[in-house]
């Protein structure tokens, strides 16, 4: 049977500096895959980097932005010419402003769009240019559970737009690569103890009301979270494609 033993797989995971993405990264590698680690921070790429080399894993990283096509065409080229294969593209970074959509620029809107809409189609695309030429792979994408629904007196308008396409790409990309046998997923993340979200929780107020609305009544960790996407990136979820997976506390069936 499949199992959680990546031994021999390699991949690259977007974002993954801190937060989600590196404890994706990090779950990863101590599961045997090989990882390049990007995020357009280099040396909190750098810094993760170290941490899965000094417990035995393999890994490299890449200073890239995300918002770019030609960053993410050549970070899937890397990827495949440094571990000699790419199985599989997590596709997690991701930025937000937090503003009310009267006050959005067209600059704050082009970031947030740039990188959570424009970096997740062509890393996709990159990837896939490379899995179909091997044979398949296994493409994850980073949703949200403000994909799905919004929370009232919390403005997030673009960054709910942008992950809402997540979830459509995520489903049209499947359909398109399943005879390349590429399968194209989503994980949806409810509120996470992560930098993204660290404002709203050091607020006492703001995450009571999160707690409010979260039926498990916690913020999520990185053992809440990272099953998921070993789940979707490995053998066991080969019948699975165009599917989101919400790790949320139960937020979205309220």
């Amino acid at each position: 049977m499949p199992s959680f033993d990546f031994s021999g797989q390699a991949g690259v995971v977007t974002g993954a500096g801190q937060g989600i993405g590196k404890w994706i990264a990090l779950a990863l590698a101590k599961a045997g895959a090989g990882v390049i680690i990007a995020d357009i921070n280099g040396d909190a790429a750098r810094k993760t980097c170290r941490e899965i080399e000094e417990f035995g894993g393999r890994s490299a990283h890449m200073e890239a932005d995300m918002a770019d096509p030609d960053a993410c065409t050549a970070l899937m080229n890397f990827t495949r010419d440094h571990f000699g294969r790419l199985d599989f593209s997590v596709n997690n970074a991701g930025v937000n402003v937090h503003k009310k959509a009267l006050e959005i620029t067209p600059r704050e809107f082009d970031f947030v769009t740039g990188v959570n809409a424009r970096g997740v189609y062509f890393c996709s695309q990159a990837a896939a240019r490379i899995m179909i030429a091997q044979g398949g792979g296994k493409i994850v994408n980073t949703a949200s559970a403000g994909g799905f629904l919004v929370r009232s007196g919390v403005p997030n308008s673009v960054y709910a737009m942008t992950k809402a396409g997540v979830i459509m790409l995520t489903k049209a990309l499947a359909e398109e690569w399943a005879a390349s046998r590429i399968n194209v997923n989503a994980v949806a993340p409810g509120y996470m103890e992560t930098p993204l979200v660290a404002d709203r929780l050091k607020d006492p107020e703001s995450r009571t009301r999160i707690l409010a609305s979260t039926p498990l009544q916690k913020v999520g960790q990185a053992k809440d979270l990272v099953g998921a996407y070993l789940f979707l990136i490995s053998g066991l979820s080969d019948y699975i494609t165009g599917q989101t997976i919400f790790v949320d506390g139960g937020r979205t069936i309220l």
